[in-house]
C-alpha cells in the first residue's frame, strides 16, 4: 500500500523525550514469567519457551515443558487463562494518582495497552461483548478515566493496540519460534474488520496523540484498503497525532526499538526506544530490586537515548489491583527530581559536532550530552571532569543519581 505518513514529526513530538508505557491486564493476575534476560540478548530459539514477558503468559503456558507451563499447573491446575479476566478486579485503580506520578517524572505522553495479544479489551470495544473489562473483571472502562487524568496533568495521551496477534480469535498453536509471528496470527478479513472497528472506536472516543500498533496488521486489512482508510480517519481526527512502525505497511511516522532489539532503527532523530523497568512489561512478581533498573540505571538509559536523538518510552507494570509495585515506585520516585533538571524542552535538540561544540571525557567517566535552547546538558559519572567547549551556551553539569 502507498505511504500515508507525514513529512517530519509535529512540534510536540520533536520536543518530547520521555513517555510512559503501561501494560496492565488479565496477565497481571498470575504476574509470572521466567526473568532470563532482556530482549535482544537471548537467542531466538530459547526466547519463547522461557519468555520473560509476563504479558505473554497465555502463550507461554501452552508451550509443553516450559517453566511457565509447570508453574501454571502447580499454582492454578488446569484453569484456563480466561479465568484471570474474572479474577482481575482493579480495586485500587486510581488514574489521577498514576497521572500525578507520571507528571512528576516529567513524562510528555502516556500510552496504555488497550488490547494485548490475549484479546481482552480495556474498554467496551465494539464486538468485544463478554471479553472486555466492562463486562467482566474490573467491570468498567479503564481507558477513558486515564485519558482524562493524563490530559488534566498536561500530558499527551496515546493508545497501544495489538493488531498483529489476538489469541482469543484464532485457534493457532502456541508461538514457539520467531517465524510463528508470521504464520500463527490472524490475517483474515473477519479479524481485519474487527481490529479496524476497535481502532476506529479508540480514535473517535479518545482522540489519541499516539497510535501504537504491535506486531503487524492483518493482511486482509492491508490488501482491501481498510488500513489506508483507518489512517486517513486518524489524520483527520488527530492532525498532529503520530503513528509507530509496527503495521507491516508504510503508514508510520517514526521507528521503534525494544530493549536492544531493533537498534538499527535508532538513527537520526525522532525514533523511540521502549523497555520495561525489569525484563517484563506486564507485572512480574519475581522481579525484585536486583532485576529492576535502579534510579541510576534508568537515568543512564534515558540520557543515552536522548543524546542520540531518540525518545524513551518507559514501561510501568501495575499489579492486578492497579497499584504500581513498590519495587517500581522506588526507581520512579528516585529519578523524578533528576529528570526535572535534565529534560530538554525545545524542538531544536542538537548534539556535539552539530555546532562549535566539543565535549570530551576520560574513558572511565560515562558521559552523554545534548543541547536544547541555550543549554548544553552534560550528564556524567563525574561531570566536573568533562571538558567542554561550547561558545554561547549555558553549560549544565548533571551527575547521575545514586
Amino acid at each position: 500500500m502507498t505511504g500515508t505518513h507525514r513529512e517530519g514529526l509535529p512540534d510536540w513530538a520533536r520536543e518530547a523525550s520521555f513517555g510512559v508505557f503501561i501494560h496492565w491486564g488479565a496477565y497481571s493476575v498470575p504476574a509470572w514469567a521466567e526473568p532470563i534476560g532482556a530482549l535482544g540478548t537471548i537467542p531466538d530459539e530459547q526466547w519463547f519457551a522461557h519468555n520473560p514477558y509476563a504479558e505473554w503468559y497465555a502463550n507461554t503456558i501452552r508451550i509443553e515443558g516450559s517453566p511457565a507451563a509447570r508453574h501454571h499447573a502447580e499454582v492454578y491446575g488446569s484453569a484456563p487463562y480466561e479465568d484471570f479476566l474474572d479474577r482481575w478486579q482493579a480495586e485500587s485503580y486510581d488514574p489521577a494518582e498514576w497521572a500525578r506520578l507520571f507528571r512528576r517524572l516529567g513524562a510528555d505522553y502516556v500510552v496504555p495497552v488497550t488490547k494485548h495479544h490475549d484479546g481482552v479489551t480495556l474498554w467496551d470495544a465494539p464486538g468485544s461483548e463478554g471479553f472486555n473489562s466492562v463486562d467482566r473483571g474490573p467491570k468498567r472502562d479503564l481507558i477513558g478515566p486515564l485519558a482524562a487524568a493524563v490530559r488534566a496533568e498536561g500530558m499527551r495521551f496515546g493508545v497501544y493496540y495489538s493488531g498483529g496477534l489476538d489469541w482469543s480469535v484464532a485457534d493457532h498453536p502456541p508461538i514457539e519460534i520467531v517465524d510463528h509471528l508470521r504464520t500463527h496470527r490472524p490475517v483474515d478479513a473477519e479479524y481485519a474488520a474487527a481490529a479496524t472497528a476497535h481502532v476506529r472506536d479508540l480514535i473517535d472516543r479518545y482522540e489519541p496523540s499516539v497510535l501504537w500498533n504491535d506486531i503487524d496488521w492483518p493482511d486482509a486489512g492491508k490488501a482491501d484498503g481498510s488500513l489506508a482508510e483507518l489512517m486517513a480517519q486518524y489524520r483527520g481526527v488527530v492532525p498532529d497525532g503520530i503513528v509507530n512502525d509496527r503495521w507491516g505497511a508504510d503508514v508510520w511516522d517514526y521507528r521503534t526499538s525494544e530493549y536492544s532489539a531493533g537498534s538499527n532503527h535508532e538513527t537520526g532523530t525522532g525514533w523511540e526506544n521502549n523497555r520495561g523497568l525489569g525484563f517484563s512489561f506486564g507485572y512480574n512478581r519475581i522481579e525484585d530490586q536486583s532485576l529492576t533498573l535502579s534510579p541510576r540505571g534508568l537515568a543512564q538509559h534515558y540520557a543515552d537515548v536522548v543524546a542520540r536523538g531518540g525518545r524513551f518510552l518507559l514501561n510501568v507494570g501495575p499489579d492486578s489491583s492497579g497499584r504500581i509495585p513498590d519495587v517500581q515506585l522506588r526507581t520512579l520516585e528516585g529519578v523524578a527530581a533528576w529528570m526535572a533538571e535534565v529534560k530538554p524542552h525545545t524542538t531544536d535538540r542538537r548534539f556535539p559536532g552539530d555546532d562549535e561544540v566539543a565535549v570530551s571525557a576520560d574513558a572511565d567517566n560515562w558521559c552523554r550530552t545534548w543541547a536544547s535552547g541555550g543549554r548544553l546538558v552534560v550528564v556524567a559519572d563525574r561531570p566536573e571532569a568533562v571538558r567542554v567547549t561550547a561558545p554561547g551556551y549555558e553549560i549544565v553539569h548533571v551527575a547521575l543519581p545514586e
